[in-house]
C-alpha cells in the first residue's frame, strides 16, 4: 500500500506522521516541490517489453513530456533473481542528489524513496500506479529491498546527466530500509 512516513531527521525510531491517504501524501510532498500522482494501471503481460509498457502509458508520458520538457523515457525492470540486484540496490542506498529531476512511475511492484530536508525525512513507499518526481538537487536515497520486484518508467531531461552525486552523509543508514510485503 502506498505510504508516507515523515520523521524528525534526528529521530528515526518513530515517525511523526504515517499515512496511506493519497491526498494527504500529495499535499505533504507538494510542500517540498515533489510531484506525486496516482495513474490508473493497465493490464500488461508479466513479460511485457519496454515498447509495450511505453505504449500502454503513452498518453500520460506525453503529458509529462509536454509539461516538463523531458526528452527521453525508458523502462527498468527488477526481479528477485536479477544477477546484479545486490549491486544495484547498494548503488542508491546512500544519500545523494541528481542535477535533474528523478521521475519514476511504478507500473508494478514497489520501491522506497526517502527524501530529506534539513530537519525532516520523508519515506515514500511507491507502488503500482504511483508517480513520483524528486526535484533536481533534493537529497534522497532509494531502496528496492533485498528481493526487488518492480517495473518503472523513467523520464529524463538528459539521461547522460542523471548521475548520483553522493553527499557523504550516513543518515540513510539510520532510517528503516525497505522490507517488501512479498518478501
Amino acid at each position: 500500500m502506498t505510504q508516507l512516513r515523515i520523521y524528525d531527521a534526528a529521530a528515526p525510531e518513530a515517525p511523526l506522521l504515517d499515512t496511506t491517504n493519497p491526498g494527504e501524501i500529495a499535499s505533504k510532498l507538494r510542500d517540498l516541490g515533489v510531484r506525486f500522482e496516482q495513474w490508473g494501471t493497465r493490464d500488461l503481460p508479466a513479460d511485457a517489453d519496454q515498447d509495450a509498457v511505453l505504449s500502454a502509458y503513452a498518453p500520460e508520458i506525453g503529458g509529462l513530456k509536454a509539461d516538463k520538457g523531458y526528452q527521453s523515457v525508458d523502462v527498468i525492470r527488477m526481479v528477485p533473481d536479477h544477477p546484479e540486484k545486490d549491486a544495484l540496490r547498494s548503488k542508491f542506498l546512500s544519500e545523494h542528489r541528481h542535477s535533474e529531476d528523478e521521475v519514476r512511475f511504478f507500473v508494478e511492484g514497489e520501491g522506497l524513496f526517502t527524501l530529506r530536508t534539513d530537519d525532516t525525512v520523508y519515506a515514500m513507499l511507491c507502488e503500482a500506479g504511483d508517480l513520483i518526481s524528486v526535484p533536481a538537487g533534493m537529497r534522497h536515497w532509494f531502496d528496492m529491498g533485498p528481493t526487488p520486484r518492480f517495473t518503472a518508467i523513467r523520464l529524463f531531461t538528459n539521461p547522460d546527466g542523471w548521475v548520483a552525486k553522493f553527499t557523504g552523509d550516513t543518515i540513510a543508514d539510520r532510517f528503516p530500509r525497505h522490507a517488501p510485503a512479498a518478501a
